[in-house]
């Protein structure tokens, strides 16, 4: 009876602590996750929405190795044992923390690139660097803890990490292109590019082997790193993703080139306020580029569209209102006609023969 006295004894004391603890511990988690809610649903901060969905359950764990803590060193345990469960403890704790951390961290970072519009864009390499950092840190953190002599292990992956880097050229390669990429910023997600060897859509995705682009048709071109930094590129999103846009425009002779000017500007300027992506300001205008032509008289209308895709609608749209003004003002878009003469001589033997001439 004693000895059951005893042993009651000696387990209540540590299960009271540890359940304690651990009711204190669900206390301020909940309210630290109500004061997240209520900043969502006040604030609409998706920031404290990232942090609320990562740390739900990781919380948990961690109120249930704090009870379990204080649990243990209420008991009275074995040295051994103790220390063992202390070190297991110990390394639940700082995995959950590493992981929960950079889940978190990845997602804070590509939300503040996509809401400050950071020029090194929100791109898988720049998470996966974020990532492993802080999976780094963390592991060097459990090694130190459970009593591993880090020093030797850094020498002997530096050893190690040579011969790899031997044997994986061309991968590091294209990983060392998109750190170029990230740090140079010739693109960034969003950007529309188009490269020396004809390829060009937007920039999906700038990963740590290779880039995504996706096609006009919604078709995804996946391009080494390596080849994309070594390409000469033409990104129409920089400096700005406005820009000028030139159709032109030819004439009958018999045309006033002031009327034509005057019909195509006002014709541009309507459109500016009705057709998506044909931007009023800067103010559409003519130039009577190139000038005399073989047939025609050949003007350049000039204006400016919100981004390189408005184009097709904006030059859709402009080219049918022009049609139609000219006909209605009589203005001939004329078309090249070729003269045939046919004329008939004697050939070397004194025989009719035919002469084309155009």
């Amino acid at each position: 009876m004693k000895v059951a006295a005893l042993l009651t004894s000696a387990l209540v004391m540590p299960a009271l602590v540890a359940a304690a603890l651990t009711a204190a511990a669900l206390g301020v988690r909940a309210l630290a996750l109500r004061h997240l809610d209520r900043l969502v649903r006040t604030r609409l901060s998706e920031s404290a929405r990232l942090l609320q969905r990562g740390l739900c359950l990781p919380s948990l764990l961690w109120c249930a190795v704090l009870g379990l803590y204080g649990g243990m060193e209420a008991a009275t345990l074995p040295a051994r044992l103790a220390g063992r469960l202390e070190l297991l403890l110990q390394a639940l704790l700082v995995v959950s923390v590493t992981l929960t951390a950079a889940h978190l961290l990845a997602a804070l970072v590509a939300r503040f690139g996509e809401r400050r519009t950071l020029a090194v864009g929100v791109t898988g390499l720049a998470q996966t660097v974020v990532k492993g950092a802080v999976l780094t840190v963390g592991a060097l953190i459990l090694l130190g803890g459970l009593g591993v002599a880090i020093t030797p292990l850094l020498t002997a992956l530096s050893i190690g990490g040579l011969a790899v880097a031997l044997a994986l050229q061309d991968s590091l390669s294209n990983l060392f292109a998109g750190l170029h990429l990230l740090a140079d910023k010739p693109v960034r997600v969003g950007d529309f590019v188009r490269l020396e060897s004809g390829i060009e859509g937007f920039v999906e995705d700038i990963g740590w082997r290779s880039t995504r682009i996706r096609l006009l048709p919604n078709n995804l071109v996946i391009v080494p790193n390596a080849k994309l930094a070594g390409s000469t590129i033409t990104n129409y999103h920089l400096p700005e993703p406005g820009m000028s846009l030139l159709i032109p425009v030819g004439v009958s002779y018999a045309a006033d080139p002031d009327r034509v000017e005057e019909v195509l500007v006002e014709q541009a300027t309507k459109a500016a306020g009705e057709v998506p992506g044909l931007q009023a300001e800067p103010a559409p205008f003519v130039r009577f580029i190139p000038g005399f032509g073989d047939y025609s008289l050949n003007f350049t209308l000039i204006w400016r569209v919100a981004s390189f895709v408005d184009q097709y609608l904006v030059q859709h749209e402009l080219r049918k209102r022009i049609l139609r003004r000219f006909r209605a003002e009589g203005i001939e878009i004329p078309f090249p006609i070729r003269t045939v003469e046919l004329r008939r001589q004697n050939g070397p033997t004194g025989a009719a023969g035919e002469e084309t001439r155009s």
